[in-house]
């Protein structure tokens, strides 16, 4: 047996030469220790099945006896179909080779063979993807596949991780500790790895697996945990002694009850601003749910504990909303609000400043305009992001640099899966307003046909007769050669036409300047326009309690969270509305989707549903997912086994004992190695 050591490179392996190690360098594999660790991404399964069981259109491996000569046919250019009869049990099935002509020798009538393939129940027939001549061998009932470049095989790559297990036994430690292997019954980190690269049985290979997810995400999360705890510890936050009677006083007199989940979230905001750490929370909540009276308790208090707010929103328009709401809700308590956007010039903009940096202005409120040089506050404490993924981290940090580490609030419209929530943003603290506030009538949706349009029209004019108003969203602003979907200026066009006379029509669209789009907007702010022909850009941030009817083309084409953010548009007002979705989906995870949208309100119910049906890379945009890479873990399948490795790393980053215990020293030095604990002495 060889000694293990750190400079043991992929070469040390009898049979790697230098070709072969460029490749596998190629696939990430440089050391004996990244091949042991290169997993199967899925394993074939060779185990043989009875055909009662097998589903249609289902991969399975069956032994039979060769009942009829086998028949071999040319077609095209080179190619070949060869077809036999297989008594397989009680049944006589077809089993049929493209393209393997050669096999036409090997296989004679009585041999019993056994294949593989693709099983079409109906017409009980199996298209053989893999022949293994005789019975049924115990070669292996499961193979592991693995992602390969250049001429290494699957065969290959198998034998020379055979060769390392044999020869470097000891270069696989073990991370983790004891009290885990044992609490959660896991296998040994060795063992594990052995049964992920040749199991015997399916329970080998779920107790492999199982063993790597926890310790994936173990580690994924002993890395947020530790951001968070560092961030926090080597952060001077502010403690704000606010003035709880007048904030109660304060709730007492707002126009409506706040709901238990708004409650809830105050009470977390609160504990925050009192510690002497800096506050770094997300706060998320459904379209409706209260998020902006949150947001202004969490501003007036900071005003009472002698400080000043900021609340940073991504367009003017809604700045000018969020001004509004607030001015209502805060000047009869005596705070001076005020609003910063690039419209604000002149000595009107240096007056603001002036009275900024005095402490005249409680609160500010605008655009990335607030993050600018001139921009001055006597005494910042709390910062306010709204819709915080449309900023980049350079601006919201700007932002928070105006005062000495002021507490930040980040908010959001758009339901995050408590997975994803987990994950992406583990080094924050997240609050949740998962509850409605009373009264308020869920919007009806519907899904229509294509050939349903003129009745649909005609439920929309009912509606504009009532002196409401519409979105009608496309997914494309010209028409495109590659996309057979509705565009917004076709769509403008025809409605134009089918209202003319009757009602007004704007046109929205991304590529219109951020003037143009101020003044569309307001337009129908103030129902100068009845109906917005839109793109997406009206996803975010717009309130026009008077529009109840959405009309959206080619549904399809969009994900269930971002529907469900159109959706909220509507349903601002006291009046019931509608949102129909137009789609011809012609897969079942679009006609899914249409259902689900047409079942349920809830933003969360649908988060959790488009991460199933879309995966974590498309739920927020592969460019900017920031969502780690696992290698056997799924943060949608896996999620209990994530709720549990945050509880844990939580429990231990914060424990005495991790700090100082033997036992922990893998996982410390995991830590230091990632760039997590820089400066910081571990032992």
């Amino acid at each position: 047996m060889k000694t293990p050591n750190e400079e043991l490179t992929i070469q040390n392996i009898k049979g790697v030469g230098e070709e072969t190690a460029l490749q596998m360098n190629a696939m990430g594999i440089h050391s004996v220790l990244d091949l042991l660790e290169y997993v199967p991404y899925r394993y074939d399964d060779y185990r043989l099945r009875d055909l009662e069981e097998v589903a249609h259109d289902e991969r399975v491996t069956v032994e039979g006896k060769v009942h009829s000569e086998p028949a071999l046919m040319y077609y095209g250019r080179k190619k070949s179909r060869l077809t036999l009869r297989l008594l397989v049990g009680r049944y006589l099935i077809q089993a049929v080779f493209f393209n393997q002509p050669y096999l036409k020798k090997k296989i004679n009538l009585h041999d019993t063979v056994t294949v593989t393939g693709k099983w079409d129940k109906n017409r009980q027939i199996v298209t053989v993807q893999h022949f293994q001549g005789g019975p049924h061998g115990k070669q292996g009932d499961f193979e592991p596949v693995y992602s390969l470049k250049g001429s290494v095989t699957n065969n290959t790559l198998r034998k020379f991780i055979k060769k390392a297990f044999n020869d470097y036994p000891d270069v696989i430690q073990e991370n983790l500790p004891s009290v885990l292997l044992e609490k959660y019954k896991l296998s040994h980190r060795r063992d594990a790895l052995y049964h992920l690269h040749f199991p015997d049985s399916t329970e080998d290979m779920k107790q492999a697996r199982r063993r790597f997810v926890y310790e994936e995400f173990l580690l994924f999360q002993l890395k947020m945990q530790a951001l968070r705890k560092f961030e926090r510890e080597h952060t001077s936050g502010i403690q704000q002694h606010y003035d709880l009677e007048k904030i109660k006083e304060f709730i007492h007199s707002l126009p409506f009850p706040l709901t238990d989940a708004q409650k809830r979230v105050i009470n977390e905001i609160s504990a925050d601003m009192k510690s002497p750490y800096r506050m770094n929370r997300l706060l998320q909540g459904d379209v409706g749910s209260g998020k902006t009276v949150v947001a202004a308790i969490a501003l007036y208090s900071s005003v009472t504990a002698g400080f000043q707010g900021a609340l940073m929103v991504p367009t003017e328009i809604l700045a000018e909303q969020h001004a509004n709401s607030l001015s209502e809700l805060l000047s009869p308590s005596g705070l001076s609000v005020a609003l910063l956007t690039s419209s604000v010039k002149g000595k009107k903009r240096a007056l603001l400043l002036e009275k900024l940096r005095d402490g005249d202005i409680d609160i500010l409120i605008g655009t990335h305009a607030l993050i600018q040089d001139d921009v001055q506050f006597k005494q910042l404490g709390l910062v306010v992001t709204d819709e915080q993924h449309r900023f980049g981290v350079n601006q919201r940090r700007v932002l928070r640099e105006k005062g000495e580490s002021p507490d930040v609030l980040f908010m959001t419209a758009t339901p995050i899966p408590r997975t994803l929530a987990i994950t992406v943003f583990g080094e924050m603290d997240v609050s949740i307003i998962d509850q409605m506030p009373a009264g308020r009538k869920p919007i009806e949706t519907y899904w229509a046909k294509a050939d349903m349009l003129s009745r649909v029209l005609t439920f929309m004019d009912k509606e504009l007769d009532k002196g409401r108003q519409a979105y009608v969203i496309c997914p494309l602003i010209e028409e495109s050669d590659k996309l057979d979907v509705q565009n917004a200026i076709d769509v403008y066009n025809q409605l134009l036409h089918y209202f003319e006379g009757r009602y007004d029509v704007g046109l929205m669209h991304g590529r219109l300047h951020p003037d143009e789009k101020d003044e569309v907007m307001r337009n129908f702010s103030s129902n100068q326009l009845q109906v917005l022909v839109s793109t997406t850009v009206v996803e975010v941030g717009v309130n026009v309690p008077n529009a109840t009817f959405m009309l959206i083309y080619d549904a399809e084409r969009f994900g269930l969270s971002q529907l469900h953010q159109l959706r909220g548009r509507v349903g601002r007002g006291e009046d019931q509305s509608y949102c129909i979705l137009l789609a011809e989906p012609k897969t079942e995870v679009g006609k899914e989707r249409m259902k689900i949208m047409t079942e349920t309100n809830d933003g969360f119910v649908l988060s959790e549903k488009d991460l199933e049906l879309r995966g974590p890379g498309d739920f927020f945009g592969k460019k900017q997912s920031g969502l780690p890479e696992f290698k056997v873990a799924d943060m949608v399948h896996d999620y209990r086994a994530l709720e549990v490795a945050r509880d844990d790393a939580n429990f231990l980053i914060n424990s005495k004992q991790f700090w100082s215990d033997s036992e922990f020293k893998p996982l410390r030095t995991y830590l230091s190695s990632s760039g997590v604990l820089e400066g910081e002495k571990l032992d």
